[in-house]
């Protein structure tokens, strides 16, 4: 009932209140300032998982956490990485267009990517990934709900605006209750896994916030695209990517299966490292630097 029902619906919820923010004007950025949003994408597409494959086996993870990790590193950016952007003073629009894109992409990237990781990283009784069915469920999860919301705040933009506030905060706390409880369904593989799995996920995140800023400044970009592009490389979708592993293995019968351990966990240490991030970033906007 968890997975089949309530997850999905929670996860729908965030994405719509992702598409309730946005107006289809926001893609339109994508063609003013095709650098800055090609970079990003690129960091999003290929970057973070490369570097998420090279932490996985740097740090020695076990099969299933490994598999886990690069659920997280596949699955697309969300609410959070925008709500972020706008607290340090990045590109907001840019930030969006970034995250619309990848959800909708994520429909075929995911399921592929996810079926080479789990018959990478797991032996030869490895979970069997059903891709056609992963994808139907990226789709119903992802670019469903961010073009409901899409439509519906350029159908009805006044009522938009009116329960945007109440939405995203809604979504906020549905993201909280949802990390909350893949905790607490796999507590004793938490605490006794948290000294592995803790380290790691700092190093993805910081790792991705410093190469976003550093491929920023390879091609002079500006101070708010970089900080924009950088969080957005630098911050994954936990809840997504909870779904995901809960998919994945719910051949097994479990509710939040271990697969799904590292999302929670990297969303707990995510805010510990991205909020000094954001008030640095929002001070050099602040300050009026254009490059850094």
């Amino acid at each position: 009932m968890i997975v089949s029902v309530l997850l999905p619906l929670v996860i729908a919820f965030i994405m719509f209140s992702l598409g309730l923010g946005m107006g289809f004007a926001d893609f339109g950025w994508v063609m003013r300032f095709p650098r800055a949003f090609a970079v990003g994408l690129l960091n999003q597409l290929i970057l973070l998982p490369l570097v998420a494959f090279g932490l996985a086996h740097a740090f020695g993870l076990s099969p299933v956490f490994a598999v886990g990790l690069m659920i997280l590193a596949l699955c697309p950016g969300g609410v959070t990485s925008n709500l972020l952007t706008k607290l340090a003073g990045g590109n907001a629009a840019l930030s969006i267009s970034l995250t619309a894109t990848a959800s909708l992409l994520s429909i075929l990237t995911v399921p592929l990517l996810v079926s080479f990781t789990v018959s990478y990283f797991m032996d030869e009784e490895a979970l069997q990934v059903d891709v056609t069915g992963l994808s139907l469920k990226m789709f119903l999860l992802t670019a469903l709900p961010v073009a409901l919301g899409m439509a519906c705040s350029a159908r009805f933009p006044s009522f938009s605006k009116r329960i945007g506030t109440g939405v995203s905060r809604t979504a906020i706390g549905l993201f909280v209750l949802i990390i909350m409880a893949a905790l607490a369904s796999n507590w004793e593989v938490f605490s006794s896994n948290l000294g592995s799995l803790a380290p790691v996920a700092v190093a993805l995140n910081l790792v991705m916030l410093a190469l976003g800023l550093v491929s920023c400044q390879a091609l002079s970009l500006g101070g708010r695209d970089a900080t924009a592009i950088s969080i957005e490389s630098g911050v994954q979708n936990g809840t997504v990517a909870i779904a995901v592993g809960s998919f994945v293995a719910a051949a097994d019968g479990q509710i939040l299966p271990p697969e799904t351990v590292p999302a929670a966990v990297y969303s707990i240490t995510m805010y510990l490292v991205c909020l000094p991030f954001v008030f640095w970033r929002r001070r050099i906007q602040k300050g009026g630097k254009a490059m850094l």
